[in-house]
């Protein structure tokens, strides 16, 4: 009771740079989302409920949850109490050097599991994210390397299954127009017509295909953008005008709902990297 959200953001300078966070979400529920890094995570209290685009998954104490670059999901407290977890957002490349050392190919390397139940794992996912806070450990570089060796080597993937479709090159130059497009990109008829599809024929399969429909997509899209923007030190003013959102409180509704924090919060962490409240 009396428990409220807090998420606490910031980036550690080592292995070329890795995003993380540290959180406690009560109230507060993830709109279906994907990243361009891995997300890995380890819950700490509490059970998260995270809908994926097959199904749902459920992480409890202890629980590591490995999700790579572009899965579409959402994230919510499965109970009254919310959840409590820590999460490294590593990028392709530094994965790529993890699975190098593994005798990996050059692909993306994948996971075999997204809800893994393995208490040292648990540990070292934990220990490896404290080190790493502004003023940590020496060797926190170390630490998150040798964790990513550890994450591949034990549930690494041989490698990817992609479902093949008919209208897959229609909805790749579908995507690559609104990537394109912004901040103003083309409505939904228009788009359609420009791959050969009808309004819902192109809902339905860039649903099936990229997790979510044009629509949600592009507003996702603005949010990974104004990412970038403000890591880069535009004020969130700008930013709502450069990537297409109507003012700056409409960026901060979808940012924060996207992300976990305001806008200004995630530039601070990101610009001054403060010090993580209540760490030890």
């Amino acid at each position: 009771m009396g428990a409220v959200d807090s998420a606490h953001y910031w980036r550690h300078p080592g292995l070329g740079g890795l995003d993380l966070m540290h959180a406690r979400f009560v109230r507060h529920r993830f709109g279906r989302h994907s990243h361009e890094t891995y997300a890995i995570g380890v819950v700490e209290q509490g059970e998260e409920e995270i809908r994926f685009a097959d199904g749902v998954e459920r992480a409890g104490p202890g629980g590591v949850v490995l999700i790579e670059p572009g899965v579409v999901h959402t994230g919510q407290a499965r109970t009254p109490d919310g959840w409590t977890y820590r999460v490294l957002y590593p990028g392709v490349e530094q994965m790529r050097a993890a699975a190098a050392e593994l005798g990996g190919g050059a692909g993306t390397p994948s996971f075999s599991r997204r809800i893994v139940a393995d208490p040292r794992l648990a540990r070292q996912v934990a220990a490896a994210h404290r080190a790493a806070r502004p003023g940590g450990a020496a060797d926190a570089d170390l630490r998150l390397h040798a964790l990513l060796v550890r994450l591949l080597a034990a549930y690494g993937a041989s490698g990817r299954t992609r479902r093949e479709r008919t209208d897959q090159r229609a909805l790749e130059r579908a995507r690559d127009l609104l990537h394109a497009g912004l901040p103003c990109p083309p409505p939904l008829t228009e788009l359609a017509t420009s791959v050969g599809l009808t309004p819902f024929g192109l809902v339905r399969s860039f649903r099936a295909r990229y997790g979510m429909p044009p629509h949600a997509y592009v507003t996702h899209l603005r949010v990974t953008r104004a990412r970038t923007l403000l890591a880069a030190g535009l004020p969130p003013a700008e930013v709502a005008q450069l990537v297409g959102f109507c003012d700056q409180s409409h960026l901060s509704r979808h940012f924060r709902r996207l992300v976990g924090v305001p806008p200004r919060a995630y530039q601070r962490a990101i610009t001054s990297n403060p010090r993580l409240p209540g760490s030890s």
